[in-house]
C-alpha cells in the first residue's frame, strides 16, 4: 500500500522535472532555432508586425525558388563616347569669329548652324568673283542683243530675198513664153533666128536672176550672224558660271557655305548636344584648325574593361553585359559585347572589350567608372536563390526575415555566388519560405528601435552556436523514475514502520 506522502513526494519530484525551461523551435527545420541564454542579439528573433505598418513600410513578400543562375565574368571599366559621335568643330579658315548661335548643353541637330565667321581670304575670293561675274553678265547682255539684231537682220533679208525671188520668178515665167511663142514662129519661117535667139538669152537672165535671188548673199550672212551670236551668248553664260567657282571651290574644300555678305557659316554635322564650348565672339584664328566647340552624340555609350588573356575564351560577341555606375547605384544598364580587341596589351596581357549600351535618357556620362559583369554561362542546374535586396548584414551575419504568421522570423542564412540582383543560399532557407525580399534593411530598423516585442515561444540566441539542451522525452522519461523511485522509498518507509510496530 502506497503510502500518501510518498506519492506526493514523487508527484512533486516528476513536476519539478517537467517544469525545467526548454527551447522551442522558431522556425521548424532551418537549423538556427536553439540559441544559448547567456547570448543575445542586437535584434529580436522574431518580430511582430501588423498589416497596417508592414504596408506602412512597404514590405515585400516572395517566396524562396530554385532557378539556374547566370555565370557572369566581373570586371571593372569605363564609359566611352562612340568614336563617331563626338565630333570637335575647329574654324575651316583663318578668321574671326563673329556669331556663336549655340549654348553649352544645348541640343543640336545635324546641319544646324551654330557659329558664324568673317574670314579674310573667302572675302578676296567673293569680290573677285564677283567682279568676274558683273563682267560675264556685260558678255552675256551684248550677246543676247547681237543675236537679237542678227535674228532681225534675218528676217529682214528673208522677205526682201522673198520679193526678189517673186519677181524673177515672173520675169523667167514671161521670158519662158516669149522664147517658146518665138521659137514656133521661128520654125514657121515668120521670124528671122535672130529673135529666137534674143528671147533665149532674155530667159537665161531671168533664170539667172531667179538663182540670184533664192540664194541671196544677205540672207546668208544674216544666218551667219546669228550662229555667231548665239556662240558668243554660250561663251558668256559660261564665264558666268565660272566667275565664281574659284570661291565655290574653296568653299566646298573646307566644307562649309557662305552668306551673301561671305561670312562663313558653321554647322554641326551630327546631332547631339554642345559638350563645350572654347571659342568666344571675337575671337580670331590665325590658322585654320582653331577649335570652337564639341558636339557629342551619347544617346549610345561604350562600356570599355579590359579582360585578362586567361577569361578571354568565355568572352564572345553578343554576349549581355550588365553595367553599374557608381552615382546610380540603384540602376543596371543592359547591353551586348560588340568590339573584343584583336591584340593583347601591356604586362597585364589584357584585351580591351566594348559594350554598347542604350543612353537614351543621358545618364551615363563619359569617363565615369564602371563595374560590368559578362553573362558568359548559366548553372548546369537550377539552385535556391534569393534577391540581394532581401539580405541584411549585420553583425557580421547574413540575415533573412522569413514570414511566420504575423511575425517574421529572424534566419541566418549562408550564401554563395551572387548573379545580379539575385544571391544563392546555401543553408539557413527552404524553398517555398515566405520571405521579405523589399524594405527588409527598413524591417530591421524597425526591430532595433524596438516597434514590437519578440515572440514568447522564442529564446533569444546567436545562430548556429551548439548548445547543450536536455530533449523532451528524456525529461519525461526522468519525471517518471523519480516517481518510480519515490514509491518504492515509501514501501521502504511502510515496512519500517511495521517492524518497529
Amino acid at each position: 500500500m502506497f503510502h500518501p506522502q510518498s506519492l506526493r513526494t514523487g508527484l512533486l519530484l516528476t513536476l519539478i522535472f517537467l517544469s525545467t525551461p526548454v527551447a522551442v523551435f522558431a522556425h521548424g527545420g532551418h537549423g538556427d532555432e536553439f540559441q544559448d541564454k547567456n547570448t543575445t542579439n542586437d535584434a529580436p528573433s522574431s518580430l511582430k508586425v501588423d498589416s497596417k505598418t508592414a504596408q506602412s513600410l512597404g514590405l515585400k513578400i516572395q517566396p524562396v525558388t530554385k532557378r539556374q543562375l547566370d555565370i557572369r565574368l566581373k570586371t571593372t571599366g569605363q564609359i566611352e563616347t562612340l568614336p563617331n559621335k563626338k565630333v570637335e568643330l575647329t574654324a575651316p579658315v583663318p578668321g574671326r569669329v563673329i556669331k556663336l548661335l549655340v549654348q553649352p548643353g544645348a541640343s543640336v541637330k545635324a546641319g544646324q548652324p551654330v557659329a558664324v565667321l568673317a574670314s579674310g581670304e573667302l572675302v578676296e575670293l567673293r569680290v573677285a568673283s564677283r567682279e568676274k561675274r558683273a563682267e560675264a553678265l556685260a558678255s552675256l547682255k551684248q550677246a543676247q542683243a547681237d543675236l537679237e539684231l542678227a535674228q532681225g537682220n534675218l528676217e529682214l533679208q528673208k522677205k526682201i530675198a522673198s520679193s526678189e525671188i517673186v519677181q524673177a520668178q515672173t520675169e523667167v515665167t514671161i521670158a519662158q513664153e516669149k522664147y517658146n511663142r518665138d521659137k514656133e514662129l521661128t520654125e514657121q519661117g515668120a521670124l528671122p533666128e535672130r529673135t529666137l535667139l534674143e528671147s533665149k538669152a532674155h530667159l537665161e537672165v531671168g533664170k539667172t536672176q531667179l538663182v540670184k535671188a533664192i540664194n541671196q548673199k544677205e540672207v546668208i550672212e544674216a544666218e551667219s550672224q546669228i550662229k555667231r551670236a548665239a556662240a558668243s551668248l554660250e561663251a558668256a553664260k559660261t564665264l558666268l558660271q565660272l566667275s565664281d567657282v574659284t570661291y565655290r571651290t574653296r568653299l566646298q574644300q573646307i566644307g562649309t557655305v557662305a552668306d551673301e555678305q561671305g561670312l562663313v557659316i558653321v554647322r554641326s554635322p551630327i546631332t547631339g548636344k554642345v559638350a563645350d564650348r572654347e571659342a568666344t565672339i571675337g575671337q580670331a584664328f590665325q590658322d585654320a584648325g582653331g577649335k570652337l566647340m564639341t558636339i557629342v552624340n551619347d544617346s549610345r555609350v561604350f562600356a570599355t574593361a579590359n579582360i585578362y588573356e586567361k577569361d578571354l575564351q568565355q568572352v564572345k560577341l553578343g554576349q549581355r553585359v550588365s553595367v553599374k555606375v557608381a552615382n546610380l547605384p540603384n540602376r543596371t544598364f543592359i547591353g551586348r559585347i560588340s568590339q573584343i580587341g584583336s591584340v593583347v596589351e601591356g604586362e597585364k596581357r589584357v584585351v580591351p572589350v566594348k559594350a554598347e549600351l542604350d543612353n537614351s535618357n543621358g545618364q551615363l556620362k563619359s569617363g565615369l567608372f564602371a563595374q560590368l559583369e559578362i553573362i558568359t554561362d548559366k548553372t548546369p542546374t537550377a539552385i535556391l536563390t534569393i534577391p540581394t535586396s532581401a539580405v541584411v548584414e549585420a553583425n557580421g551575419k547574413n540575415l533573412v526575415y522569413l514570414q511566420n504568421g504575423n511575425a517574421f522570423d529572424v534566419i541566418e542564412v549562408e550564401l554563395g555566388k551572387t548573379s545580379g540582383d539575385l544571391v544563392q543560399v546555401k543553408t539557413g532557407l527552404f524553398e517555398g519560405d515566405l520571405i521579405v525580399t523589399q524594405r527588409a534593411l527598413q524591417l530591421y530598423a524597425q526591430s532595433l528601435r524596438g516597434g514590437s516585442k519578440p515572440s514568447e515561444t522564442h529564446t533569444e540566441v546567436k545562430p548556429n552556436k551548439e548548445v547543450s539542451l536536455t530533449p523532451l522525452w528524456l525529461l519525461a522519461i526522468g519525471g517518471i523514475l523519480a516517481t518510480i523511485v519515490a514509491i518504492a522509498f515509501g514501501i521502504s518507509r511502510s515496512k519500517q514502520k511495521k517492524v518497529s510496530n
